[in-house]
């Protein structure tokens, strides 16, 4: 370790990890193109010189990717878990010896330890903020209000903190722009369905351990994440099963080939269930009580609340620890109920969440967004904005750039014809 190591301030698991973390995040960046596009162009511009980014993301090789960008940029940046199950220990461990980044973050920290690490990010007194799952934020606004005079802008990468700060901008309450990188088309095109899709059944089955083929998979919701969830499933050989609380959302699952149902029913038929939603209590009390002897129950969305586990364990006589990351939850009746990951996002409790090559994408509009924010945040005011259509289409070229893909461009005569109204039938 050396001396500057020794002088920083962190909080991590094991700080002799460093050596294995690094050797993750340079695997990491081999799949991380666009990510190392963006590096150079940052070491020659240095256009977060003077800058301070606090950032509450899970602690992953790719997140550490990111940050060792950022830290090319000349951004000065701190960086905690944003989920208490979410941290690769020797990933945090080698942003701290490696890149001299003060790091909090420890897999499996308390939910003090979490807010405690909250506030040391917040510590630096940062000009923009990256979250995921808006804790960060809502801190910052809650309880650290003396920093928002410093903030010029922020960043979430999830659709849970996306439906928090429009609830909070709705209420007049947001004192900053947040640039929605959740919405990017590179993000929930590829992240929310391919990343979490893949990652999410990684998690379900490193807990489990069990066969998805014929099994009945219930997916709680239809957005891009819980799509990507039905995807995977079906390519295992589950029979899928799509509960939806939205016409549009249930219509389209079912002309994808999906069964559509209330929860209800499908809490007395599914094997394993899987939610996404961002909303609270989507497997709850009334349906525990149907579900068959030995049902799987797991949640993607960011916060350990789609799951009711108060309810679960008030109806439980006994709770144990089978396997690494899934507890038995013995029910008075007999029947037994089985939760991965504790209820938390089971593709970073239980496995190592997305694959670097979606996070590429992810990231990088994390950090042009970031850039962005720099040069027009002052005139923008207290709301949620979509990443500019601009920054979206430079990311899906660079992406294509990147693994060897060539695309047409459009013609000077088609150009013109598709800017002149009066050209029709006939013309």
């Amino acid at each position: 370790m050396s001396d500057a190591t020794k002088e920083l301030s962190y909080d991590v698991a094991n700080i002799r990890l460093a050596d294995k973390g690094r050797f993750r995040m340079e695997w990491a960046a081999r799949e991380m193109p666009v990510l190392d596009l963006l590096e150079e162009r940052f070491r020659k511009e240095q256009p977060f010189k003077g800058i301070r980014i606090a950032a509450a993301m899970h602690v992953t090789s790719e997140t550490a990717n990111l940050m060792r960008v950022l830290l090319a940029g000349g951004a000065e940046a701190a960086l905690c878990a944003s989920n208490p199950l979410s941290t690769q220990d020797d990933v945090a461990a080698a942003l701290v010896t490696h890149y001299e980044m003060p790091v909090y973050a420890i897999k499996g920290e308390t939910n003090e330890q979490y807010n405690s690490h909250l506030n040391s990010v917040l510590d630096i007194r940062p000009h923009i903020t990256m979250d995921d799952g808006m804790d960060l934020v809502a801190m910052l606004h809650m309880k650290r209000s003396e920093l928002l005079d410093n903030v010029v802008g922020g960043t979430e990468e999830t659709t849970t903190g996306v439906i928090r700060l429009r609830a909070m901008a709705a209420q007049g309450k947001l004192q900053f722009p947040v640039i929605a990188v959740n919405d990017a088309m590179t993000k929930h095109f590829f992240d929310n369905r391919y990343g979490t899709g893949q990652s999410t059944i990684d998690g379900i089955i490193r807990a489990t351990n069990v066969l998805l083929a014929g099994k009945n998979f219930v997916v709680g919701g239809y957005g891009w994440c819980s799509k990507g969830i039905a995807m995977r499933a079906k390519g295992m050989g589950a029979n899928v099963i799509v509960t939806e609380v939205d016409p549009l959302r249930a219509l389209e699952a079912v002309m994808d080939g999906f069964r559509v149902m209330p929860m209800a029913e499908a809490a007395r038929i599914g094997h394993i269930f899987c939610s996404a939603t961002g909303d609270i209590h989507v497997f709850d009390g009334h349906h525990f009580e149907v579900m068959r002897d030995g049902a799987i129950l797991a949640n993607s969305g960011h916060f350990d609340v789609e799951i009711n586990l108060k309810a679960l364990n008030a109806m439980s006589a006994k709770v144990t620890r089978v396997r690494d990351f899934l507890d038995e939850y013995a029910l008075e009746d007999g029947r037994r109920l089985y939760v991965a990951g504790e209820g938390r996002l089971v593709n970073l409790a239980a496995a190592e969440g997305h694959p670097s090559a979606v996070m590429d994408m992810s990231f990088a509009n994390q950090a042009l967004s970031a850039e962005y924010l720099l040069s027009r945040g002052q005139d923008m005011e207290g709301e949620v904005y979509d990443v500019p259509e601009a920054i979206d289409q430079e990311i899906a070229a660079l992406k294509l750039r990147a693994m060897g893909v060539e695309i047409d461009t459009l013609t000077a005569e088609q150009e013109s014809y598709l800017n002149e109204w009066s050209l029709g039938t006939g013309h």
